[in-house]
C-alpha cells in the first residue's frame, strides 16, 4: 500500500507528523481519526533516496534500554487493566520521549488497525524491538496471556539493566584513570620534556642511556604528533570496520571473553543472559530448538551465538539437552549437574532460571572486586611513569648539581 505524509492537531491542540500506510487519502483520514487526531494535511510520501536509506536516521538516538524496559512494563500493567491494544500502543507513542519508539509505536498501531497480530507488528521493526521480544509477544498472544509475556519481558529487561550498570560502575574508575594517564602523557611530551631537552643541550651534559631515550620519544612525539593522531584514529576505524564483518566480529567476540581480569566476568554474563532468556522462553511455551535460535540473538555475542546454534544441531540430531550442553563446554559441572536434574525432573525452565541467577551472583560479587584487583596494575603504571621521569630527567639535573658543587 502506499505511504503518506501526514500533519494533524492531537486533543491538546499540538501539531503531530508522521507516514501511515493506507489504500487512500480518505483511510489515512480514517485512522487519524480513531487516533483522536484532526487531520491538517495529508499527501503521498516522497520515495527515499539511496535505496531507503535515510540520512536524517543517523541523526536520531537508538531506542536504550530503558525505554524498552518503560515500555513493557506500562504495556503490562495496560493489558493487565484490559485496555486495547491499540489504544494502549497510541497512548505510549504519545508519551514517550525516544523519536525512534515513538515512530515504530505509531507504525505498530497502525498495522494492527490494518489486521495484523502484534507480534507480527514488532517484527518488522527489528531495529527497535529485538526477536526474543517479539517471539514472547506471539506465544503470548497464543496463549491469551499477554500481561504475563510482558511482565517476562520487564523482569528480563530489569536485569539486564542491572547487570549492565554494574559493569559500567566498575570500569567507570579504571577508564578515568588510564584517560588522566594519557593527558598527562600528552602535556609530558609536548611541553615539559622538550623544556628539559633545551637545557641538556646547553649545558652539554653527558646524558644517560634513560634520558636519551626519553628525549627521543618526546622528540618524535613533538615532531610527528599529528601523524600519530592519525594513525591512532585511522586504526580505531580500520577496526570497528573489521569487526563489523562477519569473520572480524566473531574474533572480537571470542577475544572479548578471553580478556585479563573482565574477560572471565563478560562471559559468566553472558552464560547468565543465556540461561535466563533460555528458561523465560520454555515457560512461554516456546519449542527447544526454536526457543535455542531466539535466545542465540539475546546474548549479544556472536562466538556464544555459534556455540548456542550448535547446541540446537546437536539437539536436533536427536541428542538431550544435557549432551549438547556438555559438548558445548560453556558450563561448569555445577551448572550441567543442574540441566540433569531439570531434565530429569521435567523443571528445565526452573533450574535454568537457578542458573542465572547462579552466574548473576557470581558476576555481581567479581565486579565488586574488580576495582580492587585493577587498582595495584593502575597504581605500578603510575610508579612506573614515575620511575622514568626520575630516572631520565632528574638523575642528570643531580649528576650536574654534584659536579658544579665539587668546583
Amino acid at each position: 500500500m502506499p505511504l503518506f505524509d501526514y500533519k494533524g492537531r492531537n486533543p491538546q491542540g499540538e501539531l503531530v507528523t508522521g507516514q501511515l500506510e493506507a489504500a487512500s487519502e480518505a483511510g489515512i483520514g480514517d485512522l487519524l481519526m480513531r487516533r483522536s487526531i484532526m487531520p491538517v494535511e495529508i499527501k503521498p510520501a516522497k520515495a527515499a533516496k539511496g535505496a531507503g536509506f535515510d540520512i536524517n536516521q543517523l541523526f536520531v538516538p537508538k531506542v536504550s534500554l530503558d525505554d524498552l524496559l518503560i515500555f513493557s512494563r506500562q504495556m503490562y500493567a495496560l493489558t493487565k487493566a484490559g485496555i486495547p491494544i491499540i489504544r494502549a500502543l497510541l497512548g505510549l507513542a504519545e508519551n514517550t520521549a525516544s523519536v525512534r519508539l515513538k515512530k515504530a509505536l505509531f507504525d505498530v498501531a497502525s498495522q494492527l488497525e490494518r489486521g495484523k497480530t502484534l507480534s507480527a507488528a514488532l517484527n518488522a521493526h527489528p531495529d527497535v524491538f529485538n526477536k526474543l521480544l517479539a517471539s514472547i509477544v506471539h506465544v503470548g498472544e497464543n496463549t491469551g496471556k499477554l500481561d504475563e509475556a510482558f511482565i517476562q519481558i520487564t523482569d528480563y529487561f530489569e536485569k539486564e539493566q542491572e547487570t549492565r550498570k554494574q559493569i559500567k560502575q566498575a570500569t567507570g574508575y579504571p577508564k578515568m584513570v588510564l584517560g588522566a594517564i594519557g593527558a598527562a602523557m600528552f602535556l609530558l611530551n609536548l611541553k615539559v620534556i622538550p623544556v628539559f631537552a633545551n637545557m641538556f643541550n646547553k649545558l652539554g651534559a653527558d646524558l644517560p642511556w634513560t634520558t636519551k631515550a626519553l628525549l627521543a620519544s618526546s622528540s618524535f612525539f613533538v615532531n610527528y604528533w599529528i601523524h600519530l593522531l592519525i594513525a591512532i584514529f585511522g586504526g580505531m576505524f580500520m577496526l570497528k570496520r573489521y569487526i563489523k564483518t562477519k569473520d572480524g566480529e566473531y574474533k572480537w567476540a571470542r577475544f572479548q571473553l578471553k580478556m585479563p581480569l573482565i574477560g572471565n566476568i563478560l562471559e559468566r554474563a553472558v552464560l547468565g543472559r543465556f540461561a535466563r532468556s533460555f528458561a523465560m522462553m520454555l515457560r512461554s511455551g516456546v519449542p527447544l530448538t526454536s526457543a535455542l535460535t531466539l535466545v542465540s540473538d539475546a546474548v549479544d555475542n556472536v562466538y556464544m551465538a555459534t556455540k548456542i546454534l550448535e547446541m540446537r544441531q546437536t539437539i536436533e540430531r536427536g541428542e538431550s539437552l544435557l549432551r549438547a550442553a556438555n559438548r558445548s563446554e560453556m558450563f561448569t559441572p555445577l551448572v550441567l549437574q543442574m540441566i540433569a536434574v531439570g531434565e530429569e525432573t521435567g523443571q528445565v525452565d526452573d533450574l535454568l532460571t537457578e542458573v542465572a541467577n547462579y552466574y548473576e551472583r557470581e558476576v555481581d560479587f567479581d565486579l565488586k572486586n574488580l576495582t580492587a584487583k585493577i587498582e595495584p596494575i593502575l597504581v605500578a603504571v603510575v610508579a612506573g611513569m614515575v620511575l622514568i621521569l626520575a630516572l631520565g630527567i632528574f638523575t642528570p639535573m643531580w649528576d650536574m648539581m654534584g659536579a658544579v658543587g665539587g668546583h
